[in-house]
């Protein structure tokens, strides 16, 4: 049996507050620990002798885990105590490593994650993601961590070793002997892929294709979000993608989602690959970017979407400096 704790806190002590936020906590919890609902034994709540308005346990139950005991319990009074909090313990009947989550206000009751932030910037191929999770990281000082060069080396070792990609069991046994590193170099993410320095071939057109088939099976998904989780838990830093503030990072403090409108995005996307001597068609661009927004949205394992919490922004008309400066207010405002 294994057991993971969590906390929360509420910005006043009114029932629907408390509704939103014990929903947040499990939802968040069940999916950093990858847990199927029917294996909670059984999930307690305490809370601090200032909040009345709604046991957290009824709220639990409103939010679908009536599969399984719940308990509440009011915590005695502590001085200087936090103040409108709400933990939890999730019993559950598989031994694993727990991952514990504490949302909002909470986060201080753990020191190794207080001075800690993860930031998710989703969105479709082209819409600026990955410079201005770049850029972020670089006026913030914290790690950039390019997820999509990982599944594009998965994608590259496919090609390398002739798999073809519509085959998920070929893939799968391809990924088996997967040797894939990533280091930072002069704070630049370098992609390793059986020893060899493959961060620019990575890039290639053919290879991005690819990269969007391998990672709709989910057991390559699962593993290369078993490693970006692993590197979130330890610092801070910031995460590109389609499903980073939806699966890998749902509890990441800083969401946003970008987009763009198809055109604008395929100009970018040539004008990127022609600085680097690649002959692309420009057209031919549109319409990968076309198929790929389709193919993502509609994978079966965390496709492509806008987390409910996640600010939108749409980048067609704005600048790099422009959208990143948008993006730092967003923050500034919350913190």
């Amino acid at each position: 049996m294994t057991v993971i704790r969590g906390a929360t806190t509420i910005a006043r002590d009114d029932a629907e507050e408390i509704k939103g936020a014990v929903k947040e906590l499990l939802d968040q919890t069940v999916s950093r620990n990858t847990l199927h609902l029917d294996e909670i034994l059984s999930i307690v709540f305490s809370s601090t002798s200032d909040i009345h308005s709604y046991y957290p346990a009824k709220a639990a139950r409103e939010a679908g885990y009536a599969m399984s005991p719940l308990f509440s319990a009011q915590e005695p009074d502590i001085d200087g105590g936090l103040p409108l909090c709400i933990r939890v313990m999730i019993f559950v009947e598989k031994n694993i490593t727990p991952h514990h989550v504490y949302l909002r206000g909470a986060r201080t009751l753990r020191k190794d994650i207080a001075s800690k932030i993860n930031i998710a910037i989703d969105g479709p191929a082209g819409s600026g993601k990955s410079t201005m999770a770049k850029a972020l990281a670089k006026s913030m000082n914290i790690l950039y961590l390019d997820t999509g060069a990982m599944y594009r080396a998965c994608a590259l070792k496919a090609i390398k070793t002739k798999t073809d990609i519509s085959d998920e069991a070929a893939v799968i046994d391809c990924m088996r002997d997967l040797a894939l590193e990533i280091k930072y170099e002069d704070g630049v993410q370098k992609t390793i892929l059986d020893g060899e320095d493959v961060s620019e071939r990575i890039r290639e057109p053919e290879v991005s294709m690819a990269a969007s088939t391998v990672s709709q099976y989910p057991a390559v998904r699962l593993k290369m979000v078993e490693k970006q989780r692993e590197i979130a838990d330890k610092m801070s830093c910031v995460l590109d993608g389609r499903d980073i503030g939806t699966f890998v990072l749902p509890e990441a403090d800083f969401k946003f989602f970008l987009t763009a409108d198809a055109s604008v995005r395929a100009q970018r996307r040539y004008d990127e690959l022609t600085a680097k001597g690649f002959q692309v068609d420009r057209e031919e661009l549109e319409r990968e970017i076309v198929r790929r927004d389709e193919q993502d949205s509609s994978r079966a394992l965390a496709p492509l979407k806008r987390a409910e919490d996640a600010v939108l922004i749409d980048t067609s008309s704005m600048t790099i400096d422009e959208v990143l400066a948008e993006i730092k207010r967003k923050i500034q405002e919350k913190i």
